[in-house]
């Protein structure tokens, strides 16, 4: 049983190909300040509270596939959020090089140019790494990565060779924004074509539970079978690793999709 619950376990918090390649990436967009150890990071603390819930609640095996199931949760909710700030990120970014583009167009300075498109990011975060890529482009911000970096390199080489030879930084800058504009609406658009499929997996994923509720309706008691008996925590531990491994398939089919 130990084994069993131990490679449920793992295979709950065991991280996917595409969650890995993103480790790199999300590592260098988090400030080090904001950096915190391990033990303070938000699936570790989800993993314990839920162990700590399931332990008081019910069994060993539970608070340990709670705790499981929480850790997995919260880092699919992480990587959620940090998708949606990468968005929200292009799309300062686009706003930002539109303002820069115009604002060099009608003679301002550089330096002035650069603030007016932090201004216009109407993103803190992408207002500060573009100011930044323009100010200092011998230098363009480290800490970010991925889309946003290709962008700002782009920006910061242009600048470069702006300040080098007097070429015009605006067409650049215009050409930049156009590019991340059509990023985003791409993303948007895949985004909105597998909505279906995630909604779909979302319901199918929920269905155990409905199972173990209609089963509780009818005096059967599935719960109690599934914590208390051998056998049914056999097949509670593997009922949970299969949840888990339609879970963790159905999203990389959906990531695929949107690469």
């Amino acid at each position: 049983m130990s084994v069993l619950l131990l490679g449920a376990a793992a295979l709950l918090l065991w991280p996917g190909r595409r969650a890995t390649d993103r480790l790199p990436d999300a590592a260098e967009e988090v400030a080090p300040s904001a950096r915190g150890g391990i033990a303070g990071s938000p699936p570790v603390m989800a993993a314990v509270l839920a162990a700590a819930a399931g332990a008081v609640l019910s069994t060993p095996l539970v608070a340990v596939l709670a705790g499981a199931a929480a850790a997995a949760g919260a880092r699919a909710h992480a990587a959620h959020r940090a998708e949606a700030r990468v968005e929200t990120t292009l799309g300062g970014l686009a706003d930002g090089l539109g303002a820069l583009a115009a604002e060099l167009r009608s003679g301002r300075s550089l330096d002035d140019a650069a603030v007016a498109a932090g201004h216009a990011s109407g993103d803190d975060g992408a207002g500060r790494l573009l100011a930044r890529a323009v100010r200092t482009p011998d230098a363009p911000p480290a800490e970010a990565a991925g889309e946003v970096g290709a962008a700002l390199g782009r920006v910061a080489a242009a600048t470069r060779l702006s300040t080098r030879t007097g070429c015009s930084l605006a067409a650049v800058a215009t050409a930049v924004e156009d590019d991340l504009r059509a990023r985003v609406r791409h993303r948007a658009e895949l985004r909105a074509a597998t909505a279906g499929p995630r909604a779909s997996a979302a319901v199918l994923a929920g269905l155990p539970l409905l199972g173990l509720l209609m089963g509780s309706g009818v005096g059967a008691d599935p719960w109690r079978v599934l914590t208390t008996t051998g056998t049914g925590q056999v097949l509670l531990v593997v009922g949970v690793a299969l949840e888990a491994a339609g879970l963790v398939w159905s999203r990389r089919l959906v990531q695929r999709a949107l690469r």
